[in-house]
């Protein structure tokens, strides 16, 4: 069986290292290894108690919930304090009297018949006997007023009088009408009709007729205060809604130390759930839920952040590395809050893993991941506090590691690194002093003290850490950091004093678009640094036949015009490849190796096509004479080879002028942009309008307008 090549070997790693799905599996990792690290954050606690046992510490509770027994409870207390509600119906006593009234006129209607019968007729026949009328009567009247009334009352109001009947009527309905008004229940009843008698002072009535009249007025007294049913439950119902839910706050004490638990105490742990020992699957759901919406946030920022890491995978195995290693601190620095030492979590050097971002990879990420590591962080300092978040630690992190992500954005040099230490123990003081006034603690000066030395501590160690671990990041994943391009751009480098010693004129050239790319690329954002050692190393396949590039051809014949276009074409053509394989033969990085590889994209040798053109009968293809590409990938790399055309067009100007140079330089952006070469470079016409401005303010004072002096006029003066 053949064995693989050092080569083969390098292409199949490549191409497993660059395939989507190792991205998949790093996410999938970074977000097992999270919920592995705060799971036992979240999981309840429990407490081993019994029954009558005395509690050995305060047990709080972790979660707010309502306990429905002592609701309940509560409720049916309020609703037992809600006694029967009693009405008093006033329209009762004209019903009454209305009663007595159509008995009296019952009666009145009975005598006039009789009279009646007496004037028209013979008495004897036309009588009406007594009995009758009394059967008349019972039953006209109802079946309970007839049984109420005795017969006896009935007679003696029929044999009385029409002037007693009308006085008996007028006195009954008074009495009437008078008891009726006040309050009568089942209970006074019997005492209210025994009274009614004090309501008759007649003396013009027989006492026969007088027993009836009080006998009708107790037949026609009744309760006018009776149960209100509706009212009642509306009231009940009132009652028990009022009673607000008894909740169990997060936090609350349930038993203090040294107290005996009861039974009460002994329901409200179970309640929230200290005392349940079966397996709670919920807890473990909502943290996975709570890791996934992480996993997949930052899997969205870093696969649309324009980063480095976007397309690396070396680069995202980096970032996942400064993820955990930041996490894992988090973790430890959180167990420390065990220890009695006031203010010892704020000891944590978060700010680290932001600074390394910020200088690795992108200002923008690290603030990202910021955000991320203060939900984490919230978390895992959560043991000592009520709830599953602690957001004082979750401000202190946000603000601790922001602060060393942005005071990095412009610089990342290291002293830079050393400011940016002391800008985070800032940061991190003025944090714990505001959470500490926020939450009105009443501290001592050696608590504030404590609390601010461990905040100013985490931003020394911080640095610390993020200097010591920087250079093995860079060299393990082949970054390109400031300190690495500060190093490549020494004079005394192999390659440029290679350059220097074969192509002088290379060498100048390429200083100089060095400073126009530098002085571009800052203006929209970019890495002005990076663009001014790509533009060192760009032409270092000049070096190979360096007098075939008229820059070196200093008092000699151009080599071109003894040889055929097409081996001009492939000579000037090959120098970017060239130089990119001698980049890769010192090992250099990939960002310097794509500049010197992409600055002249796919663009046309016009001076060699038009030349071949003129030399040929048969039309020449364009293809022929085009740089292979690829077209600029990256911004810097684009910019560089606009610098290089720029810097070339204006060194063979004649008498330059500001407004020639700005012509010529819109002149080669208006045609690589029509030709193309900007295609898959994202850059924008905007930037393009900022860069234009930009190189032509740098070649304002590249080719300024000399003066001469008066031995150089004097000196043409004799020449002519």
């Amino acid at each position: 069986m053949r064995k693989r090549s050092p080569i083969d070997q390098m292409q199949w790693w490549k191409l497993v290292s660059d395939h989507q799905y190792i991205r998949g599996i790093l996410f999938f990792c970074l977000g097992i290894f999270i919920y592995l690290l705060m799971l036992d954050n979240v999981l309840p606690e429990t407490v081993d108690i019994r029954l009558s046992q005395i509690a050995e510490q305060d047990i709080r509770s972790p979660i707010t919930i309502e306990n429905k027994v002592a609701t309940e409870e509560k409720r049916s207390e309020a609703v037992n304090a809600i006694g029967p509600v009693y009405e008093q119906k006033q329209e009762y006593a004209q019903t009454q009297v209305e009663k007595v009234n159509d008995i009296f006129e019952l009666i009145k209607s009975v005598g006039q018949m009789k009279l009646g019968n007496t004037d028209e007729g013979d008495a004897e026949n036309g009588e009406v006997k007594l009995e009758e009328e009394l059967a008349y009567i019972k039953e006209v009247l109802s079946s309970g007023t007839s049984n109420d009334l005795s017969e006896e009352t009935i007679v003696t109001l029929l044999e009385a009088s029409e002037g007693q009947l009308k006085i008996a009527k007028e006195a009954t309905t008074n009495a009437v009408h008078e008891v009726m008004n006040q309050t009568i229940t089942i209970r006074n009843l019997n005492d209210v009709k025994d009274r009614v008698e004090e309501q008759f002072a007649i003396s013009t009535v027989s006492n026969r007729l007088s027993d009836a009249m009080v006998e009708i007025a107790q037949f026609a007294i009744i309760p006018n205060y009776i149960y209100d049913a509706n009212s009642t439950e509306r009231l009940r119902q009132e009652a028990s809604e009022t009673v607000d839910p008894i909740m169990i706050r997060e936090g609350q004490l349930i038993a203090k130390a040294g107290d005996m638990v009861n039974h009460d105490i002994y329901e409200q742990l179970r309640l929230v759930g200290l005392l349940d020992d079966s397996f709670n699957i919920f807890p473990y759901i909502g943290l996975a839920m709570l890791v996934l919406l992480i996993t997949c946030m930052l899997a969205y920022f870093v696969n649309e952040s324009k980063t480095s890491v976007q397309k690396n995978n070396s680069h995202l195995l980096m970032f996942t590395l400064i993820f955990i290693v930041t996490v894992v601190i988090m973790k430890i620095s959180s167990l420390l809050e065990g220890l009695d030492l006031l203010g010892v979590g704020f000891v944590v050097p978060v700010s680290m893993g932001a600074m390394l971002l910020a200088l690795l990879i992108h200002t923008r990420l690290a603030i990202f991941t910021s955000i991320i590591l203060a939900v984490i962080g919230s978390i895992f300092y959560s043991n000592d506090t009520i709830g599953f978040f602690n957001f004082s630690y979750g401000v202190y992190i946000l603000f601790s590691s922001v602060a060393g992500a942005f005071f990095l954005s412009r610089s990342n040099r290291i002293s830079r690194i050393l400011r940016a230490g002391l800008f985070v123990c800032a940061i991190n003081s003025l944090s714990v002093l505001a959470l500490l006034l926020i939450k009105s603690v009443q501290s001592s000066w050696i608590e504030i003290g404590m609390h601010v030395g461990f905040a100013i501590l985490s931003g020394f160690i911080a640095v610390v850490v993020t200097i010591g671990l920087l250079p093995f990041l860079e060299a393990g994943f082949g970054i390109l950091s400031t300190t690495k391009l500060i190093e490549l751009s020494n004079p005394n480098h192999p390659l440029l004093r290679k350059i220097l010693t074969e192509a002088p004129g290379t060498y100048h050239h390429s200083v100089v678009v060095g400073n126009l790319s530098e002085a571009a690329c800052e203006t929209i954002g970019e890495n002005g640094l990076l663009a001014r050692v790509g533009a060192y190393y760009h032409d270092l396949g000049k070096t190979r036949r360096p007098h075939f590039f008229i820059e070196n051809q200093m008092k000699m014949d151009n080599p071109h015009d003894r040889i055929s276009p097409q081996l001009s074409k492939t000579i000037i053509i090959a120098h970017p490849y060239d130089g990119a394989d001698l980049l890769r033969e010192y090992k250099m990085p990939r960002e310097i190796i794509d500049i010197a590889e992409q600055h002249h994209g796919t663009t046309l040798l016009k001076f060699f096509y038009h030349k071949a053109s003129q030399d040929s009968d048969k039309t020449v293809p364009e293809s022929q004479f085009r740089y292979p590409g690829p077209k600029a990938k990256s911004k810097v790399a684009a910019i560089v080879g606009i610098a290089d055309s720029v810097e070339a067009a204006v060194r063979s100007m004649q008498k330059p002028t500001p407004d020639k140079i700005e012509n010529l330089v819109r002149k080669i952006i208006a045609d690589k942009l029509e030709d193309g070469q900007f295609d898959e470079s994202d850059l924008t016409l905007r930037e393009l309008d900022q860069i234009a401005v930009s190189i032509c303010e740098t070649l304002k004072g590249t080719f300024h307008q000399r003066i001469e002096y008066p031995e150089e006029v004097k000196g043409k003066e004799e020449k002519s």
